[in-house]
């Protein structure tokens, strides 16, 4: 079947076609992630993204039913670990197509890291969920190992206490970029994080996902930023599943505020925040091994695990 499929480089044409792909492959893989067109245009404008040089997608007819995408890192240092995206559908799968992919993946981070970070050491990046069935042959196969382990917990948003603190105030348009500043600042030591400049910003966090009204800043009695709180909610997910989620992406206390209960303060208002506002729960994301004690601050707050991804890398 390989052989009668047409491979070429995505392009921004392709939102509707990869939306298909992507729910195809969460109706087999549950993982908790949907998509409209509108979604993975986000991903195809990516300013990180070059489509020409990064991406390959296979096509049966009009159908999309494989694609690889890298996203390399505007900055770096000491290492340049650059992302690769992708999937096979459902329906297509060991047939030799999620190989060639990972194949082409490779080769296309290496084209991208020697354009733009010669000097570093290079890292390829994939980042699953544990249960994928067939993923950690396949990504062994191509020298692939595990290196991390990233949790996704939820809080039913029961029993939520109420939370008014003066220190905290909503996201707007004249705080933007000191939310992006303190997003920088507060992810500077995570592992494999790295500054997110203004363009990457609006694309990967103030895009139609955004949810202004449940993403807070929180100030010190002098009114420095110290921590916080950004909210997205995918509309495709609330309709696959009748459940809204208010997705917790991005949380972080500055460096000189942390162990005086900044991040407590900030869940709290922000559970509070999005069970007044009719989500149905709450979900972020953690490193397990995160070195600011994340996790336990996560579970105190009422968050529980219910799916392990994986980060696989690959020294290039």
């Amino acid at each position: 079947m390989i052989e009668r499929l047409t491979w070429r480089p995505l392009t921004q044409d392709d939102a509707q076609p990869s939306a298909d792909l992507l729910n195809a492959i969460e109706a087999v893989d549950k993982i908790g992630e949907n998509y409209t067109a509108e979604d993975t245009l986000t991903e195809l404008i990516d300013p990180c993204a070059d489509l020409e040089r990064g991406s390959l997608a296979a096509f049966d007819g009009d159908l999309m039913v494989g694609y690889m995408k890298i996203q390399y890192r505007p900055t770096a240092a000491e290492v340049h670990r650059v992302s690769l995206d992708g999937g096979v559908h459902p329906s297509y799968r060991r047939q030799g197509i999620g190989t060639r992919l990972v194949r082409a993946g490779i080769e296309s981070a290496r084209v991208l890291h020697a354009l733009h970070h010669p000097a570093l050491r290079l890292a390829i990046n994939v980042h699953k969920a544990e249960h994928i069935s067939g993923l950690p042959e396949l990504l062994g196969t191509a020298g692939f190992t595990p290196v991390r382990y990233f949790q996704r917990m939820e809080h039913a948003l029961l029993d939520v206490g109420p939370s008014e603190d003066p220190r905290i105030e909503p996201w707007s348009e004249a705080t933007d970029e000191e939310f992006r500043r303190v997003r920088n600042e507060a992810y500077r030591e995570n592992w494999g994080s790295t500054p997110m400049p203004a363009e990457l910003w609006k694309n990967k966090v103030t895009n139609q996902t955004f949810r202004p009204s449940v993403s807070f800043l929180l100030r010190d009695a002098d009114g420095v930023a110290a921590g916080l709180l950004v909210t997205m909610n995918w509309e495709a997910d609330t309709e696959a599943t009748g459940v809204r989620d208010a997705h917790f992406m991005v949380i972080g206390t500055l460096p000189g505020y942390r162990n005086r209960g900044v991040a407590r303060a900030l869940l709290g208002h922000a559970l509070r925040a999005a069970a007044e506002q009719g989500y149905d729960r709450a979900l972020l994301s953690v490193d397990s091994e995160n070195s600011t004690g994340a996790f336990g601050i996560f579970e105190r707050a009422g968050f529980t695990s219910t799916m392990r991804f994986v980060r696989w890398e690959l020294e290039g």
